[in-house]
């Protein structure tokens, strides 16, 4: 696939996922020149061979951190578009256009998954990472004055608009960091609606456990309060 042939990226950051990859990626719909790239932290599982027999391009990423991962990604991604997307089915790839379509067309410039607006299945997102969530959200509406309802990773943007933001948050942050930067900004932020299922498999390695939990919250609500003192950009 030639650089200019590819429209959209889509980065899938990996750790043990070998009992969905193949699945999510399977799920992705056709909608143009599309490129995945998943983006693994040291699976032991198969991982990497089951997203390579499904077609993906595969990128090993010894470094640790949600974000690191991410950034990874967003360096060998080629895609004018770039979408995050989780690897563990808990993400439905069956938004991928409404997600992408208004970042192509210049109605936003950049598009939010939101799971709260969409369908929560039953036993999807226990009660500490709703709540985790719920506070964060609120946090950027009462400080950065976004009326976002949700923090999900799952969200479309421009690589270049990307590239620009100078991301530093290499934890659990980065998604967090990003929307935040972007407020500042004043970058045209949508939600759209979302379906959130239980995770194909195994145990989430944030909201499996309380103590997960709060530590990806601690991670967020810091970055949250970092940048609405005038961090630095």
């Amino acid at each position: 696939m030639q650089k200019n042939l590819v429209q959209v990226s889509i980065i899938i950051p990996t750790l043990n996922e070998a009992q969905s990859i193949a699945a999510v990626i399977a799920a992705v719909p056709g909608i143009g020149a599309v490129e995945i790239l998943v983006v693994d932290g040291g699976s032991k599982d198969g991982t990497l061979e089951a997203a390579q027999s499904a077609g993906a391009t595969v990128i090993n990423e010894p470094r640790r951190g949600y974000g690191q991962a991410c950034a990874t990604g967003l360096a060998a991604a080629r895609g004018e578009v770039i979408v995050f997307l989780d690897g563990d089915g808990s993400d439905d790839p069956r938004h991928l256009m409404q997600l992408v379509l208004p970042i192509l067309q210049d109605r936003a410039d950049m598009v939010l998954g939101s799971r709260l607006l969409g369908k929560i299945d039953p036993g999807a997102m226990p009660w500490h990472q709703r709540f985790g969530n719920w506070l964060a959200a609120f946090l950027i509406r009462a400080l950065y004055g976004l009326p976002v309802t949700d923090l999900s990773p799952y969200r479309a943007l421009r690589r270049e608009a990307l590239l620009k933001l100078g991301m530093k948050e290499m934890t659990y942050g980065w998604p967090t960091e990003m929307i935040v930067k972007a407020a500042r900004q004043a970058w045209r932020i949508q939600e759209i609606p979302v379906s959130y299922h239980p995770r194909l498999g195994g145990k989430s390695k944030i909201s499996g456990t309380l103590q997960g939990t709060v530590l990806a919250t601690a991670f967020i609500l810091g970055t949250i309060l970092r940048y609405a003192r005038g961090q630095p950009e």
